[in-house]
C-alpha cells in the first residue's frame, strides 16, 4: 500500500537483490537506496543509488529497506515501483487515471 510512510513500492525482486548488494559488499547500516530524480522536463532520469541521508532527506523503511529520498523529490517519485530484472533495476511510475 502507497502512503506518504511508503512513498514508494519495493517489489520482492528487488527488495532481495538490495538486501544482497548490501551484504555482499558490506556496506554499513547508515546507508540506504537513494532514490531520486535527475534533470527536469522530459530529459529528466530516474536516479538510485546507495547513499548516507543529508540534511535535506526523508528516510523510510519499505520493505524492510531504508529508502532516503530528497525533500524536494518526493512529490516526483511518490508512487514509483522499483524492481530488478537480469541487468539492473528498473522503475516504473503507473499513470493514476482520474
Amino acid at each position: 500500500m502507497l502512503t506518504i510512510d511508503n512513498p514508494v513500492y519495493v517489489r520482492p525482486e528487488a527488495r532481495q537483490q538490495i538486501l544482497d548488494t548490501l551484504q555482499a559488499n558490506k556496506i554499513p547500516g547508515e546507508y540506504g537506496l537513494r532514490v531520486g530524480v535527475r534533470g527536469g522536463g522530459c530529459g529528466s532520469s530516474w536516479l538510485l543509488g546507495f547513499d548516507l541521508p543529508g540534511p535535506t532527506d526523508e528516510v523510510y523503511n519499505v520493505e524492510g529497506v531504508r529508502v532516503i529520498i530528497d525533500r524536494k523529490h518526493l512529490l516526483y517519485v511518490l508512487g514509483a515501483e522499483i524492481g530488478y530484472e537480469t541487468g539492473g533495476y528498473t522503475v516504473d511510475k503507473p499513470v493514476v487515471e482520474k
